[in-house]
Parts: structure tokens; C-alpha cells; sequence
């Protein structure tokens, strides 16, 4: 599913911006990607402090998110370089999604994400 988010994105911004197209995708498939995380991580973070488990404190939960979230990254501009991008691109069935849809999904995350945290 995320690939076909990509590459609705990767298409999209094709036409208008060339190759800034590639960075414009792989910025929105991180973002998206790491927005999810973050959401789940703080559902579940909020869940142990509602059932009174001590699983980690506040900073080890900062750290070992960022530490996913460099993995994330690297993981993202490994696969979408290159030849397996060719191959989504040729695999698109051009169900087109709305490009603002897209863009207000890893708003609308974060957003979950913020609350959670906060109910904590």
C-alpha cells in the first residue's frame, strides 16, 4: 500500500518538477511512514502508563524512536532508488488517490500522535 502511495506522489509532481520529484516522494514516504510509527509508539506508550507498567522512561522512548526512524529513512532511499521504483512505476494500475488525501494522512497521524501523547 505504500508503495502505491509513492507512487501516485512520484507521479504527480513528475509532470510539474522532473527530478525533484524523486526527493518530493521519498520526503512524503518517510514522512507518512514515520507519522504511523509515531502513533503507534504512543498508543502503545500511553496504553502502559493507563495500565500503570513501567516499560521505558520518556527519554529512552525519544531515543530508540529516533534510532527506528533513521533505519526508516534508510530503508525508504534504499528501495525507492532506482530499479525497484522502475518496477512499481511499470506495476501501477493508475488508481489515482487525491494527492491532498495523501498529503493530510501523516497530518492526521501526527495529529493522533500529539493527543496520545498528551494523554499521557
Amino acid at each position: 500500500m505504500l508503495d502505491s502511495f509513492y507512487i501516485v506522489v512520484f507521479n504527480y509532481y513528475k509532470k510539474s518538477l522532473g527530478k525533484r520529484s524523486l526527493a518530493i516522494s521519498l520526503a512524503y514516504i518517510n514522512l507518512l511512514e514515520l507519522s504511523v510509527l509515531l502513533a503507534l509508539a504512543s498508543f502503545f506508550m500511553a496504553f502502559a502508563v493507563q495500565m500503570k507498567m513501567i516499560v521505558m522512561s520518556s527519554t529512552k522512548f525519544w531515543v530508540l524512536f529516533s534510532l527506528i526512524s533513521v533505519f526508516v529513512v534508510f530503508k525508504n532511499w534504499m528501495r525507492y532508488n532506482g530499479k525497484k521504483r522502475n518496477v512499481l512505476n511499470a506495476k501501477n494500475k493508475s488508481k489515482q488517490h487525491s494527492i491532498y488525501l495523501l498529503w493530510l494522512m501523516p497530518l492526521a497521524f501526527i495529529l493522533i500522535a500529539v493527543v496520545l501523547i498528551q494523554a499521557q
